[in-house]
């Protein structure tokens, strides 16, 4: 039972499509099918925005979903469908995705999924999840994180970089005291 406000109107309209418009049916589904498989629980996987947000509205399964990456790294799942609840377990959810390592630009805000304002922010936010899964070792999405190359190199190399001029310090051919000078002088 979400807050019910009378429809947007005008610019509030115009910004509300053009989110909507960013969300992907197939990205949603991978999500929610990637939800599936780590809980075990009987959901709906179709990615359109109805189901994406019925299924995840109350944040329960997104605290069981952060309780199976982590276990009981969620004390307590609200089950009661009242909005600060639900609130509560939504916030409970996004703090543990910083903690298992999703970038904070890369997370929500509660009323993004409560209110139904960004669901593509919540796509985004179990994407970085989804790509993490692997170090708790369960299943991941996405594309595969990239690895550190870490260098190593001895003193000898390093003294040898400091001796090489580089092509970007550039040419002073054509300066003079007075300023890079190409081709003919200036005839006033």
């Amino acid at each position: 039972m979400s807050v019910n406000r009378a429809p947007k109107s005008g610019f509030a309209a115009e910004a509300q499509r053009k989110i909507n418009s960013k969300y992907s049916e197939e990205l949603a589904q991978e999500c929610l099918e990637w939800i599936k498989t780590i809980t075990g629980e009987p959901i709906n996987a179709s990615g359109d925005m109805d189901n994406f947000f019925e299924v995840l509205k109350d944040g329960v399964l997104l605290c069981k979903l952060a309780n199976c990456l982590q276990p009981g790294v969620i004390k307590k799942i609200n089950e009661s469908k009242m909005a600060f609840k639900c609130m509560e377990n939504i916030s409970a959810f996004l703090e543990c995705a910083k903690n298992l390592g999703v970038p904070t630009q890369e997370t929500f805000q509660s009323v993004d999924l409560w209110e139904r304002q960004n669901l593509n922010s919540v796509v985004i936010c179990l994407q970085s999840l989804g790509r993490k899964a692997h170090h708790f070792g369960k299943p991941s999405i996405g594309p595969k994180e990239a690895d550190k190359n870490v260098r190593h190199f001895t003193e000898e190399q390093l003294r040898a970089g400091q001796n090489v001029i580089s092509l970007q310090y550039g040419s002073n051919k054509g300066a003079n005291q007075s300023g890079i000078n190409f081709g003919n002088t200036r005839h006033m």
